[in-house]
């Protein structure tokens, strides 16, 4: 039995999903393809040519689909909304039926009790904008503000809590540098100038939301690794620092309005594509940092990987997930309390975790059925999961059962008067700051950036800020609703340790 009681009265248990995984329907009512259409349908791209053109049908099913949420008891789902159904073409003309069905399952969802949280951007550019250059064409950026404005206008009224992007780092170097997930482009350079436009299609993003939906709370969703070096070395500490800056301050130092890394900038020997004002609109306040934790990155120095001289290498905890991902929870501790203490975050929504392994007992085989979700497996397959709508009651609780004590725990380590951290990380700080290095800058509070430099005083809360871990939108089990998100693969330094999204293959020519 586990003990509810110190979680505060507003914590949320909540499902996630994507709109690409779960609704199908991808030639109905005037949507046209994705990025992610296109990919799927390159041979050899995904093993066994597995497509979301099907899905879990939720376009046509969503009413089964929001009964399952309430029989499961969630309090709160958050889905996407596929830009390709909203404005096939990425600019130009709303596509009403698109803008319909969401208001219809947004309208389902408030009448069944459950809160819904609305991603923007779940990685399904139309096709149409790819076309014209996609993420590194700086316009792009303006057609999802223009996108955001439709979508907060007709969904703002019932709708408070957003996510602009889901982890942009996924969307540029997986997308962009490994070519491993959609548009499957293998280029740094092209990767680096993607990552700039998804950033500032996110702070142009909070614009557009603030001016056309109503008190709305906005957030960015980032996916964060601890990032630790293989031996006490010098080089595998560089590399260690190396891998923070490619992983987690490339996005978070913008957004916090310190502007992007001189070391990963100088690494990277791309010239960033920016126009003045860039950085402040980057730096948009915000009302919370969304965090996805799947594992933590261990690596060591390897001269042979391009421009970031470094690989990943296994961890040594022997419990593994079914996409053979170290099991490594105490890795979760480390962003949130990062968050806190180093960006003054405020409010910390953990939306999506898959470091739990395998549930003792769970058999994950069967037919496959609508409910089942594609989802890569440790030997590179694209398969269903077995997870038939049956059995997602008795994953949800087992994955509720394990995130709760990880919750507890936090709950404890981060109570109301602790300054600084706990005294059992104590010991590895001098190493964690050998490897993000010395910071000049006072924290920024990524709820309320400032600029570097600014002399405005911060609040005796922002001295001591404490994140409010669940919270009011906490999907702690987005992996285990009726469908989730696709998974994705480390950072194979790039070529080495297990696979971010093992079920997708770099796309052929």
């Amino acid at each position: 039995m586990v003990e509810l009681s110190p979680l505060r009265q507003d914590f949320v248990w909540g499902a996630a999903t994507s709109a690409y995984q779960i609704e199908g329907a991808i030639n109905t009512d005037g949507r046209l393809p994705s990025i992610w259409d296109t990919f799927c349908h390159v041979p050899g791209a995904i093993d066994n040519g597995d497509t979301g053109d099907v899905a879990c049908d939720s376009y046509h099913r969503w009413p089964e689909d929001v009964a399952l949420l309430k029989q499961l008891g969630v309090d709160a789902y958050r889905f996407s909304i596929a830009w390709p159904r909203v404005i096939p073409s990425g600019s130009g003309p709303v596509n009403a039926p698109g803008l319909d069905y969401y208001e219809r399952l947004v309208d389902g969802l408030l009448a069944e009790g459950i809160k819904p949280f609305v991603t923007l951007y779940h990685w399904d550019l139309p096709q149409a904008l790819q076309d014209l250059g996609g993420w590194a064409n700086r316009g792009t950026a303006y057609r999802f503000a223009e996108y955001a404005e439709v979508v907060g206008a007709r969904l703002g009224d019932r709708v408070r809590d957003w996510v602009t992007l889901n982890e942009p780092l996924c969307s540029a170097w997986i997308g962009h540098w490994e070519g491993r997930m959609a548009p499957g482009i293998t280029d740094p350079a092209t990767a680096v100038r993607a990552s700039y436009h998804l950033l500032l299609a996110h702070g142009l993003g909070v614009a557009a939301l603030r001016s056309s939906a109503s008190d709305p709370s906005i957030g960015l969703v980032v996916n964060l690794s601890p990032c630790e070096p293989a031996s006490r070395r010098a080089e595998d500490i560089r590399a260690a620092r190396i891998a923070d800056g490619h992983i987690n301050r490339w996005w978070l130092d913008p957004v916090s309005g310190r502007g992007f890394p001189a070391d990963m900038v100088e690494a990277y020997g791309v010239e960033l594509p920016e126009q003045p004002g860039d950085l402040d609109i980057i730096a948009a306040p915000t009302d919370f940092i969304g965090l996805n934790y799947y594992f933590r990155q261990i690596v060591e120095a390897d001269e042979s990987v391009p421009l970031l001289g470094f690989r990943q290498v296994p961890g040594p905890n022997p419990e593994h997930t079914m996409l053979d991902w170290e099991v490594h929870p105490a890795g979760l501790e480390e962003p949130i309390l990062r968050l806190a203490k180093e960006y003054g975050a405020e409010k910390v929504y953990h939306r999506e975790r898959f470091g739990l392994g395998r549930p003792a007992g769970l058999v994950l085989r069967g037919r496959r059925s609508r409910a089942n979700r594609l989802s890569g497996r440790a030997s590179g397959r694209l398969r269903p999961r077995g997870r038939t709508r049956c059995a997602a009651g008795r994953v949800l609780r087992l994955v509720a059962a394990r995130q709760l004590r990880m919750g507890l725990r936090l709950r404890t380590t981060l109570r109301p008067g602790v300054r600084g951290l706990p005294d059992r990380h104590t010991r590895a700080e001098d190493q964690r700051q050998a490897i993000r290095g010395p910071d000049p800058h006072t924290p920024h509070n990524l709820s309320s950036p400032a600029r570097p430099g600014s002399t405005e005083p911060q609040s005796a809360r922002q001295a001591a800020v404490q994140p409010e871990v669940g919270g009011e939108a906490a999907d702690a089990l987005s992996c285990s609703g009726p469908g989730a998100a696709l998974g994705f693969r480390p950072l194979s330094g790039l070529n080495s340790g297990p696979s971010w999204h093992s079920s997708v293959r770099r796309a052929r020519a």
